[in-house]
């Protein structure tokens, strides 16, 4: 999956950096093509000339070294990705600001590539405001982030901050960014976050979706070469995938007008939306004011969009809808699969630890049209959305 990728490693001052001398020899064993950049500061921690050998390159430290130059333009050219790991707290402050003074930074602002960022510090150093704050602007900036693992640190203490294992990242890559794209050409809908159903112009019924498992979702398919549509919810999640169509609406009506209108063009259809069952019948254009002891309001059902699709859904296309459940989960959820028509049920339970709204990880169940039925342990959010799409291109392949 690797072989013939250009990667840059960028290597910064900390006691980490070990552990890319590692991720240099697996992603050269792979088959990659690795250039080496230090900061000043990772001299200290790491011999340029291990480096050099494993590489099989020169490790650039400097822009000026003599009477040559680095070329910092065209190595952020070159790459198919660069990954700076270790990060060390500075080099994060400096990636926040804009700071150039050193080939790895002059080079990570000149990248036309992805950047992907292992930290790696102290577990008061990762926790501190300041650092929290770094690492939210560079993701603004469109930057990747490998999380951090917890366990023994420099200092001696016990706790997260210690640079994700050199395995990982490079599974990580690969997952991410190198992956075959085996949905090229397909058109794909997703649906994501919660309705918003008005009782007048401030209040409104809702629910506690945050949307973060249909984005994984989108971005996952994306990633395999699908042109996505995401019809996104009220949700405050960004997605910086330049690539994914976004449109954002606000109530069950409105998510079935959007989805209607791109159905009939659509391969792939993943409803994972926790669209209102109901909405109020009237809704007022004005401030309800308090005047009693009680208040009632009264419902309606909205259209069935999963429902709405199956019905019209062709044998070209392939259906997926979602059942979050309390009780009786497995039950419900076969039986949504055969009354909406869909070729594909993707069932988490409330009862589950880890999983349901708001939560960075989810554990599901996934049952096909054909009575088979796959399980999964949890796993964050990102990695269930690998799991379902591993599990789409698996059956729309059978």
């Amino acid at each position: 999956m690797l072989k013939g990728k250009k990667i840059i490693i960028g290597i910064t001052g900390s006691i980490a950096a070990y552990k890319a001398i590692l991720l240099v020899r697996l992603l050269i064993k792979a088959g990659a093509e690795v250039r080496v950049l230090l900061t000043p500061a990772a001299k200290d921690f790491v011999s340029p000339l291990t480096l050099s050998t494993l590489s099989k390159n020169k490790v650039l430290i400097e822009l000026f070294d003599e009477d040559s130059w680095a070329n910092h333009v065209m190595l952020g050219r070159w790459a198919d990705v660069m990954v700076i790991a270790p990060l060390s707290c500075n080099t994060l402050a400096k990636m926040a600001g804009g700071f150039c003074d050193n080939l790895l930074l002059a080079v990570y602002l000149s990248a036309t590539c992805p950047v992907v960022v292992a930290p790696a510090m102290d577990e008061d150093m990762w926790k501190h405001p300041s650092a929290k704050s770094n690492l939210e602007k560079i993701v603004s900036y469109g930057n990747k982030i490998i999380p951090v693992e917890s366990g023994e640190l420099a200092s001696g203490l016990v706790g997260e901050g210690r640079m994700a294992e050199p395995e990982a990242i490079v599974k990580y890559l690969e997952s991410n960014f190198f992956l075959p794209k085996t949905l090229a050409g397909k058109k794909v809908l997703v649906t994501a976050g919660p309705t918003y159903e008005a009782i007048d112009p401030v209040r409104f019924v809702g629910n506690h979706s945050s949307g973060k498992m249909g984005i994984a979702i989108a971005k996952e398919l994306f990633a395999r070469g699908a042109e996505v549509t995401l019809v996104l919810g009220p949700s405050s999640q960004s997605i910086t995938e330049n690539g994914i169509k976004v449109k954002r609406v606000r109530s069950a009506e409105e998510m079935y007008n959007a989805c209607t209108e791109v159905y009939a063009s659509t391969d792939i259809a993943v409803m994972s939306a926790a669209v209102a069952d109901y909405t109020p019948i009237n809704t007022a254009t004005e401030k309800i004011k308090k005047n009693g002891e009680t208040w009632h309001l009264e419902f309606k059902k909205t259209r069935d969009i999963l429902k709405s699709l199956g019905e019209k859904k062709t044998a070209q296309q392939f259906l997926v809808g979602f059942a979050l459940e309390t009780n009786n989960e497995r039950e419900y959820a076969l039986n949504k699969l055969k009354s909406k028509n869909a070729d594909m049920i993707v069932m988490n339970s409330l009862r589950d630890a880890g999983a349901g709204f708001g939560h960075d990880t989810n554990k599901i169940t996934i049952f096909d049209k054909s009575g088979r039925e796959y399980n999964f342990d949890t796993k964050s959010k990102s990695a269930v959305a690998k799991d379902i799409v591993d599990t789409i291109i698996h059956l729309i392949n059978v």
